[in-house]
């Protein structure tokens, strides 16, 4: 019983991060059809999973086509009840839907002049009156949900949940245009930065797919502001300590170098997106730790 999930480029979309979330942060078994921004319209490259148009589209494993992220999150929460994509406290949950829908349906200025892009971080972007009144709204609504229901833990209400996913790209906006906000957002941003799911989905985005000007912008650079990865790199050298992919489990043909060690994998994906951020995926993590 596995979903379908069609997703559009792992750099730049952001709809899709949020589609991709509620099924990777949560365990539902998933199989990615990847929907390329270079190869033609969305539309026409998903024409055949009728009505969608757009990305992320979900297919139920009996068929069933959900185009839409919000629905998503109600359909998989009402589908999984015991996995906690909204939270269980009756209050907590109806602020984390409040959340949720709000950003489906809001903060345009911010969406349209800073589309997100996991390829770049600027330097020197000013944000307009009306991007800045955007932010002062979503620190409105992060430090009430935070205040009421956030308790320990760096999430919106409580453990992560569909709130924190469909926040994830705005945070993602807020770290790559380097967005003035509070201490108290700015820890909230941190957190999506480091969550080892992001970390994933950041790391296939750097390797899969073309740059595209579109989402490009003519500020100056900075290094991307989430954490430094483990310094790794392809090799023809073969000598790999493992005989099978940490993922696939597959026989590997295709080689990475760490701190002077060789690690096989089954195809150059899976070898550069490990690459990309090591430390951002747990299996690879329990080989390099094996020695």
């Amino acid at each position: 019983m596995t979903y379908q999930i069609y997703l559009g480029d792992y750099s730049y979309s952001s709809w899709s991060l949020r589609g991709w979330l509620l099924l990777h942060r949560w365990n539902l078994p998933y199989h990615v059809t990847f929907v390329d921004f270079s190869d033609g319209s969305v539309a026409a490259q998903v024409a055949n999973v009728v009505p969608a148009r757009t990305v992320p589209t979900l297919v139920t494993p009996e068929g069933t086509v959900v185009w839409d992220s919000l629905a998503m999150a109600e359909e998989l929460a009402s589908r999984h009840p015991d996995v906690g994509i909204w939270p269980a406290d009756p209050a907590a949950r109806a602020t984390a839907r409040s959340l949720a829908a709000e950003m489906h349906s809001g903060f345009g200025a911010l969406r349209n002049a800073c589309p997100m892009n996991l390829r770049a971080a600027y330097a020197d972007y000013a944000p307009s009156a009306e991007v800045l009144a955007d932010i002062s709204r979503i620190e409105a609504i992060w430090s009430l949900a935070r205040a009421r229901h956030g308790g320990q833990g760096p999430w919106l209400c409580g453990s992560y949940s569909a709130a924190d996913a469909f926040f994830a790209p705005v945070a993602m906006r807020i770290a790559g245009y380097g967005l003035p906000v509070s201490a108290q957002a700015q820890a909230y941003v941190e957190a999506h930065l480091n969550d080892p799911a992001l970390r994933r989905w950041r790391a296939m985005g750097l390797v899969r797919g073309d740059d595209l000007p579109q989402y490009a912008r003519g500020y100056a650079r900075k290094p991307w502001p989430g954490p430094a990865p483990l310094m790794a790199e392809a090799t023809e050298d073969s000598t790999a300590e493992n005989a099978t992919c940490p993922y696939s489990h597959d026989p590997v043909a295709h080689f990475l170098k760490l701190d002077g060690r060789i690690f096989g994998f089954c195809n150059a994906f899976c070898r550069d997106k490990t690459a990309a951020d090591p430390a951002a995926w747990p299996a690879f993590m329990a080989l390099l730790g094996n020695k």
